[in-house]
């Protein structure tokens, strides 16, 4: 009797964390790239490119060829920028016909959120989610990178991203992965753990046999307020479930749980020095 009560128990507490994660999202799932009603056209122009989106005839002819970019982002062309407190170093690509990462990962981010050397079609006004009450009052867009509240052109405050950002294994530093192909294989003892404690959302970009940070490394900007997590990318139970900032995994830096500690895990898929696996702490994901 007692240990069927114990399983009981078991099976109740497991439901209810499980409940506690899984929401319904009633907002549509573009967010903020709906762009006041344009939606997927914002950045998209089913025909003709930058000049079906109303840019200037200035603009590269040539960047609606791919996924049919409808921003003029000629004026990033061969722009290096320096992140990560100067560390790494990103020189752009001079086309959009470029077969790197930074093209469809970086560049065309940058045609919007950089502030600095593309105005044309950058983020204006305030922020457009509701911000956590422990953020404070500010409320600037925080992502034009180039152009943030500093000096104009400063990038230092920024994570690393480019070709030169490139994610290791094995380090002091380091989760106990493998990198094959160009690819993060979480197959060490305490990685492995990890991605069934949390999981392995993000999406890095591959340039020379290594995996790189692009912006969509960390982004997924089709979808703003949620994420779908599966078997194939977590232990956490199958669902969908909140996020915010387009970040590509559970993430609400307003948890109110005492404990919580899902925001560092999302940063601890790649600074696996961090991690609680790799510290020999026994400390899963708290929401």
């Amino acid at each position: 009797m007692k240990r069927i009560l114990f399983l009981a128990l078991i099976c109740l507490v497991s439901a209810g964390f499980a409940a506690a994660q899984i929401t319904t999202i009633t907002q549509d799932v573009l967010g903020a790239h709906l762009n006041y009603g344009r939606g997927c056209a914002a950045c998209h122009a089913p025909h003709s490119g930058v000049y079906g989106n109303g840019n200037a005839k200035t603009a590269d002819p040539t960047s609606g060829d791919t996924a049919l970019w409808g921003e003029d982002v000629s004026s990033l062309y061969g722009q290096t920028i320096l992140t990560g407190g100067g560390g790494f170093s990103e020189t752009l690509p001079t086309s959009m016909n470029a077969t790197t990462p930074d093209v469809g990962g970086l560049l065309t981010c940058l045609s919007c959120h950089d502030g600095n050397y593309a105005t044309g079609a950058m983020m204006k006004n305030k922020v457009y989610e509701t911000l956590p009450n422990t953020y404070g009052t500010l409320n600037t867009i925080p992502t034009l990178l180039g152009n943030d509240g500093t000096t104009v052109g400063n990038y230092l405050n920024d994570h690393p991203v480019g070709l030169a950002a490139s994610v290791g294994c094995g380090g002091q530093y380091d989760w106990d992965c493998t990198i094959s192909g160009g690819k993060m294989l979480m197959n060490g003892p305490n990685s492995s753990l990890f991605v069934t404690n949390y999981g392995f959302f993000v999406n890095l970009g591959t340039y020379n046999n290594q995996p790189v940070v692009m912006c969509t490394t960390c982004h997924n900007q089709h979808l703003m307020n949620v994420v779908k997590v599966t078997a194939a990318k977590s232990g956490l139970p199958a669902g969908n479930y909140a996020t915010m900032f387009f970040i590509r995994a559970p993430y609400n830096p307003a948890d109110q749980v005492a404990g919580s500690n899902q925001t560092a895990q999302f940063c601890r898929q790649c600074h696996g020095g961090e991690s609680n696996e790799m510290n020999g702490s026994t400390m899963g994901t708290v929401f």
